[in-house]
């Protein structure tokens, strides 16, 4: 069995070592064959160089500075494609994995396999230090807009909807019927359209049992309030590290358009009136 482990970062040199380091820690079958490709998209803090010293065998690819998130992890998976790989892990730099991840997200596909289903893309939970969970799987409240829960077991594989790419194992089948990230998107969103497009395609995506590692939860750090002026609001408004407001507005419309005109509305809420949005918002 051959895994590419797929990364990206940028200015993050710790994270990306003690990440690398951590993975290096896999309880794997001795017939398994993991190979790491990374995108370092131009980083000033000399984590490329390090990555290289101590880390030689990793596939080091070089961005051009404006890759974000979803450029880069598109960038490592181009490059991965050649190697024919049957599965393709999607993994955050700041995620530290469990030692016994990688085979308890494969367990349900051995299975799989034995009964001659189809493999499933499969979502990895991560908690925060006190042991809340961060990232994982959730399942839509609704079918007509993004509304979703986390989805989370101890003991079994779970179904969800949309998945966060901190930890998600592909399955080739999935790369063959729906392509790797779109790139429609510059920095998040993309594992949610991902997710969402494999269930339309007929590949289930599940929850993994349990935590499989850890990772900060840090979005919200993102938000800006009314501590600064309406122009700077308006630019977090359309950065792609902000609500990446074009983007957002293309996902709704592909997979949830009957929600476009309350998305629309709430982008705007949120921007020009962000009191309202604060006490109001659910």
């Amino acid at each position: 069995m051959k895994i590419a482990i797929l990364l990206t970062t940028f200015n993050r040199k710790q994270k990306t070592l003690s990440c690398l380091r951590n993975l290096n820690r896999q309880k794997l079958a001795q017939d398994t064959q993991t190979d790491i490709f990374i995108t370092d998209d131009n980083s000033s803090d000399g984590t490329a160089e390090a990555v290289a010293f101590h880390f030689p065998e990793v596939h080091l690819l070089k961005g051009t500075g404006s890759l974000f998130w979803a450029g880069g992890m598109r960038s490592s998976w181009n490059a991965a494609l050649s190697g024919d790989y049957d599965y393709y892990l999607l993994l955050n730099d700041d995620t530290l994995l469990k030692d016994d991840a990688l085979n308890t997200m494969l367990q349900y596909n051995m299975r799989a396999i034995a009964d001659d289903r189809l493999p499933a893309i499969c979502i990895g939970s991560t908690c925060d230090h006190e042991g809340n969970i961060t990232y994982g799987g959730k399942a839509l409240t609704s079918k007509y807009s993004l509304q979703g829960k986390f989805i989370f077991s101890e003991e079994e594989f779970m179904p969800c909807d949309l998945g966060n790419a901190n930890i998600m194992l592909v399955p080739a089948i999935a790369v063959k019927r729906i392509g790797i990230l779109s790139s429609a998107f510059t920095h998040g969103i993309a594992d949610y359209d991902y997710t969402l497009k494999a269930k339309k395609a007929g590949i289930d995506v599940l929850v993994a049992p349990g935590f499989l590692g850890t990772c900060i939860h840090d979005h919200d750090k993102n938000w800006k309030s009314t501590k600064v002026r309406l122009k700077e609001r308006i630019a977090f408004l359309k950065s792609p590290k902000g609500l990446a407001y074009s983007e957002y507005l293309s996902f709704i419309r592909y997979h949830f358009p009957f929600s476009y005109p309350a998305a629309f509305s709430k982008l705007w809420l949120k921007t020009l009136f962000p009191v309202l949005w604060d006490t109001f918002k659910k």
